[in-house]
């Protein structure tokens, strides 16, 4: 099969045939129709990320499973023909976490699909069984194939983020780098929660599209006055919920200091910097400082439905062919995509 072969962080991709995976006991192999091409693999792509190299990177697919090994009894009753996507996290087993629906901070967590297993920049892809998660009608995976491989990132990672940070219909919701590949679908999905949104982010244009989703009110961080405005725009009172996809040092502490009484704070940005939070305000305010990874697999269930009903569908702006995938990687190092771009195969 083709695939891109990643040798080390920060290198080239190369395109190159390889053997076409086999199932063993407990696995299956997919067809990988699709594969979105997000920040969490180009970090890893641009060196700021470990992985068993070589790797074949990716993780957000839509499949069809093509073979599924001898059974080890947890199956699920996946069948060959099934359309699937997949889970990022390689939990083995279970703890007090996975119990609690926590699955991103378990002990039994083992690694990641594209980083310890080869993913989906290929044309086929092995996983465990239990990484595989089917679709659920109404997707029509096979016409919109890359709008269907995001769902389990870029709609599953904020829908999980409404939950950690308790937004409710009442609340005044931050978006800190609402123009990036989540930061357009948690402006999304805080309006799909009924929730007023603030759209904070450095791009004109980008901005622009989150106020074509639903954005109530824009904030240009570029003229660095990014607090006040928000106060401006609040009365005051400041946000309820601050989300920042960004989280270096300056938007930290910009998003901590735009909350109001009670406000939560909520970082899970890529830059990952350390900042200061004012304890007086912690204080005074009862502010809480929240982190969120990712999702746990009931939650890519749950948001798999929520667009197979219809109530929200990703951004998926730009597609490439597998042999165009260092010019995908190009376009998100320089940040110039817009919503979520993906890897079709053909």
């Amino acid at each position: 099969m083709k695939a891109q072969v990643l040798h080390k962080a920060g290198t080239p991709f190369s395109l190159e045939d390889v053997s076409d995976p086999k199932p063993g006991p407990g696995e299956a192999v997919a067809k990988v129709l699709a594969c979105g091409a997000g920040l969490t693999i180009h970090h890893l792509r641009a060196g700021r990320g470990t992985a068993e190299f070589p790797i074949i990177i990716g993780h957000e697919i839509t499949g069809e499973i093509v073979e599924v090994g001898k059974s080890d009894g947890l199956d699920g009753g996946l069948k060959v023909g099934d359309p699937v996507t997949a889970y990022f996290y390689l939990i083995d087993g279970e703890d007090k976490w996975t119990r609690a629906g926590r699955d991103p901070i378990s002990t039994a967590n083992r690694g990641y699909v594209g980083r310890q297993i080869n993913g989906g920049y290929a044309e086929y892809i092995k996983l465990p069984v239990k990484n595989f998660i089917k679709l659920p009608e109404g997707l029509d995976y096979k016409a919109k194939p890359a709008d269907v491989g995001v769902i389990a990132d870029a709609i599953a990672t904020p829908y999980k983020v409404l939950s950690r940070a308790r937004v409710t219909p009442m609340d005044t919701v931050a978006v800190f780098g609402a123009g990036g590949g989540l930061g357009v679908h948690q402006v999304m999905m805080a309006k799909w929660a009924n929730a007023r949104v603030i759209a904070v982010d450095v791009m004109a244009d980008k901005l622009k599209v989150c106020q074509d989703l639903g954005a109530d009110m824009i904030v240009d961080a570029s003229n660095d006055a990014v607090v006040d405005e928000i106060m401006d725009l609040t009365d005051g009172a400041g946000v309820d919920v601050a989300i920042d996809y960004v989280s270096t040092q300056g938007t930290q502490e910009q998003a901590v200091a735009s909350l109001g009484i009670g406000g939560r704070f909520v970082t899970l940005g890529g830059a990952g910097q350390p900042f200061m939070a004012p304890a007086p305000q912690m204080l005074a305010k009862e502010l809480e400082l929240l982190g969120s990874r990712y999702c746990s697999y009931q939650q890519v269930i749950e948001s798999l439905e929520l667009c197979a009903r219809g109530d929200v569908w990703p951004l998926v702006t730009e597609t490439y062919k597998l042999e165009e995938v260092e010019t995908v990687h190009a376009r998100l190092d320089q940040g110039l995509v817009t919503g979520r771009a993906a890897i079709v195969m053909e």
